[in-house]
């Protein structure tokens, strides 16, 4: 069998307080649960592994053995004993949802999982304007999101009688499923993890308690938003069951750059094309801004290239509320078909410059 290196399996080095091992543990077993990738071989084998791999380290005797002779000395079964690997040694029992609340400071061992479900989080996009986003607004918008069945009042029965205790897993809406070595907690596939179900379901809702609805929510979208933002809207989203509450509103929002202006952050870059004389003289020219027409000084002898800015004309800054700055650069515009005094004029120009044409 090949040698393992549980070390770099859990990704701690070899000196690893108990501590710094089991929070690695903890990190990765819920990135590959397979309650959290069903159907998924290769998150499943990487979760065999880890497990494994902490199931040695974290017996001090296990891991005094391992140090000294490696993964060899375990055997073909590694560091799994003949009773398998119960998750309940480190998570306090239960399936993913237990390792989650254990790793967040959740109170431990749970015989029962709680019938309050909260409810799911829906999206939702908004596209607006660049100019839309000089300023905060409050804007409306509607989005499909479940309610409490009207028929049913929420129980989810046609004739409104409760629940009834799942079978299947006896109301914990979990069951147990020995995967190799070791056995894991799972959402209960007929009461779907809620440890109830009902006899008659409402033909309306099918027995959920909720149907799709629309809704119209207010949304506070700050000055200055930028392209792919999501704006989190908390207790927007769908209904709970049993009592739980609402999931979250996510609102994705899509700046359009209707303007000649490229946008980096708060700072907004456009072209000014001037003619030659302008470039030698000088003078004022008339450029659009986000708020109308404004005009910008052009300093004799520009060159093209050059970067005129004009303060606070950009876009707010989302954290500050602060405008950043509109740059123009300036551009010497080369006619493509001169008349012909244009070319005399030209031309004398170039003798008196003393360049051949």
């Amino acid at each position: 069998m090949a040698e393992k290196d549980y070390y770099q399996i859990l990704g701690v080095p070899r000196n690893a307080s108990q501590e710094e091992i089991k929070k690695a543990y903890r990190k990765l077993a819920m990135q590959y649960h397979p309650d959290r990738n069903p159907g998924n071989k290769e998150a499943e084998e990487k979760f065999k592994e880890i497990t494994e791999a902490y199931e040695i380290l974290s017996d001090p005797e296990k891991r005094r053995m391992y140090d000294q002779y490696g993964s060899a000395a375990f055997g073909q079964q590694g560091g799994f004993g003949a009773g398998g690997f119960d998750f309940e040694d480190i998570f306090g029992g239960g399936g993913f949802e237990d390792i989650f609340a254990s790793f967040f400071g959740g109170g431990g061992r749970r015989s029962r999982r709680s019938s309050a479900n909260r409810g799911g989080d829906i999206r939702a996009d908004l596209t607006l304007d660049m100019r839309d986003i000089l300023e905060e607004k409050t804007l409306k918008i509607k989005v499909r999101r479940k309610e409490t069945c009207e028929v049913c009042h929420g129980t989810g029965s046609r004739s409104g009688n409760q629940s009834t205790t799942c079978p299947t897993c006896g109301g914990t809406g979990a069951v147990r499923v020995a995967q190799g070595f070791f056995s894991i907690s799972t959402t209960c596939p007929q009461c779907h993890g809620t440890g109830r179900v009902i006899s008659d379901p409402c033909s309306v809702c099918r027995g959920e308690g909720a149907i799709e609805k629309e809704s119209v929510i207010s949304v506070r979208v700050p000055a200055g938003i930028d392209d792919g933002m999501k704006l989190r809207v908390a207790g927007e989203g769908d209904i709970g069951r049993n009592g739980g509450p609402r999931g979250d509103l996510y609102v994705v929002i899509h700046v359009r750059n209707t303007t000649d202006f490229r946008r980096e952050g708060a700072d907004l870059y456009g072209k000014v094309y001037i003619s030659f004389p302008r470039a030698v003289f000088g003078g004022v020219v008339e450029v659009d801004t986000l708020v109308g027409k404004k005009k910008i000084s052009i300093p004799a002898g520009v060159q093209s290239g050059h970067m005129i800015r004009l303060r606070h004309e950009g876009l707010p800054d989302i954290r500050t509320g602060e405008r950043g700055d509109l740059y123009f650069e300036v551009i010497v515009k080369i006619p493509k078909n001169p008349s012909f005094r244009e070319k005399e004029i030209l031309r004398e120009y170039a003798r008196v410059i003393g360049e051949e044409v």
